[in-house]
């Protein structure tokens, strides 16, 4: 039967999907892996205890061992409460890692949408709603040439025509060695550790032939069967987490849905042990945690992952599963030329680029349907029904709307060329901005509004062409799997603080809530 709502598939797209991520990750995983916080604050607490609640239950421990949560602990809380302002803040490190920050505001007023001065990029009134600014970037200035909080230039692409054909040019790369920048410009444009920790051949970071190959060993575990065999297990761990917190009528869904999820999701796939699983739910929170901080702590977790998983793959060796792990080792030991560095680097951007970029789809998602009553009410009348239709379009019209990547990840350019007109010397870094592109107005109507019966839809949320998203299969289905239960679950669920309070986490790649409270009637007063 024709789903009336879905939207039309995306030319150039292997498979038609529209919200493939732009490097090959998994889960809508996108390029650059994290992005941290705005003060960087960290959300990471050591014994599980949510803001307002008790420890939560960890869906793989045996005997209701309270996991590890993203929230502050009471030392790190107390430090929070003296974070710098705006003003005091020092300029960050910026890259394509989770170490991005943003520097103190050049202006305390947003851009217009037409017209005005040139907005102020990067502030943390930008990091809140960059909406206004990329409008007017792309109407005065489409190809947008700027200095990064880091100090490394690059140009920003922010017109869907022209981001469309960016994704797609083969004369850019992905190579960082491609980057005119010197070794110490270079190392601040991918994720903190990886070059250290010999993680540098993944699929972020690599073109075709070998990105061919990699690829292709990967995707097997990305295919809709073995998507949709995996489907009843997402909804177990989604209804085990809402499980959690439903008795007490308020909860803080980043920490304590969004964020678990996906981290546990991706560990069953790899196939890490369930003992093991809360190491990497650390490791997880780790690298948002020192997202806005120096690059030392994220290397610090990304040397921890590499340290296990290369152990994890000589334990696997002896003992081979039904998992992603085991796959990649039964194809190296089968003449696919598998080295065990590209083993664990594939391992490593799976699980890092594979969770932050769906923890941002639920939160940004749930976010947008409670601000907008509306299109919320309309989509649990469908969810009442029992018709999924809707909750198809749905999950695309927010990925495209206020969508989990702001900007796909690095590319450079290997010879000349134009992009909107604009020339583009060999050596320049280039970002395409996808959620300025994702709002245009040339493309689509009314791009502003949120409607989640959208059709022509084809929006490039997590990216198009040769490095489209290798996992959106597993990115929708985490996505309506969350939504779907959250709202037949919980049916008056609410923010429960001021929406201009909420804070955002102020990255160059990634975009996504710190936090995201919210209220509803427990489901034992019902």
């Amino acid at each position: 039967m024709t789903n009336p709502h879905a939207p039309e598939p995306t030319p150039g797209d292997p498979d038609g999907t529209t919200s493939g991520a732009p490097d090959g990750t998994t889960s809508g995983a996108p390029g650059r892996t994290s992005s941290g916080d705005l003060d960087g604050t960290p959300p990471g607490d050591p014994d599980g205890t949510p803001p307002g609640g008790p420890a939560r239950t960890c869906p793989h421990a045996p005997g209701g061992t309270p996991a590890p949560s993203p929230e502050p602990s009471a030392a790190e809380a107390s430090a929070a409460e003296a974070e710098p302002s705006a003003a005091e803040a020092g300029p960050p490190a910026s890259g394509a890692g989770p170490s991005v920050d943003v520097e103190p505001p050049a202006s305390t007023a947003a851009a217009p949408r037409h017209g005005g001065p040139e907005p102020a990029l990067f502030s943390w009134e930008f990091a809140t709603d960059p909406y206004p600014a990329y409008a007017w970037l792309r109407e005065h200035a489409p190809v947008h040439r700027t200095r990064l909080p880091s100090g490394v230039e690059a140009w920003l692409v922010t017109r869907y025509a022209d981001a469309r054909q960016t994704l797609a040019d083969n004369r850019l790369s992905k190579n960082p060695t491609h980057h005119a920048e010197d070794a110490g410009g270079r190392s601040r444009t991918g994720i903190p550790g990886e070059r250290n920790a010999g993680l540098m051949t993944h699929l972020l970071n690599i073109d075709p032939p070998d990105h061919t190959r990699l690829r292709r060993l990967v995707s097997k575990a990305f295919t809709p069967r073995r998507v949709a065999e995996f489907a009843p297990r997402v909804q177990e761990l989604t209804d085990q987490l809402i499980d959690g917190f439903a008795d007490r009528g308020s909860a803080d869904l980043i920490h304590e849905f969004a964020f678990p999820l996906p981290i546990y999701a991706i560990c069953d796939l790899l196939g890490v042990p369930a003992g093991d699983q809360d190491d990497f739910r650390d490791w997880a929170g780790m690298m948002i945690r020192h997202g806005g901080g120096p690059r030392g702590g994220v290397a610090r977790s990304v040397k921890r992952i590499r340290g296990y998983l290369a152990e994890l793959i000589h334990r696997k060796r002896a003992d081979l599963g039904d998992d992603l792990i085991s796959d990649l080792i039964r194809a190296s030991d089968h003449g696919e030329h598998l080295t065990e560095n590209e083993v664990v680097a594939m391992c490593f951007v799976l699980l890092f680029a594979g969770f932050e970029t769906t923890i941002n789809l639920i939160g940004n998602g749930t976010h947008a349907l409670l601000r907008e009553p509306g299109q919320r009410a309309l989509l649990q009348a469908a969810l009442a029904q029992g018709d999924d239709a809707l909750l198809e379009s749905a999950v695309e019209e927010l990925l495209r709307w206020d969508g989990p990547v702001e900007l796909a990840t690095w590319r450079f350019a290997t010879r000349p060329l134009t992009i909107g007109g604009q020339d583009i010397a060999p050596g320049d870094a280039v970002l395409v901005v996808l959620a300025a592109a994702d709002r245009d107005p040339a493309r689509f109507a009314d791009p502003d509004t949120l409607d989640l019966t959208r059709r022509d839809n084809q929006h490039l949320g997590y990216g198009h062409g040769l490095h489209y998203c290798l996992g959106a299969p597993l990115a929708r289905l985490e996505g309506q799997t969350a939504l779907r239960t959250l709202l037949t679950r919980l049916p008056d669920l609410a923010l429960a603080a001021d929406p201009a309070e909420l804070r955002w986490r102020g990255g160059l790649i990634m975009r996504g809530l710190r936090t995201l409270p919210v209220e509803f009637t427990p489901v034992g007063a019902r």
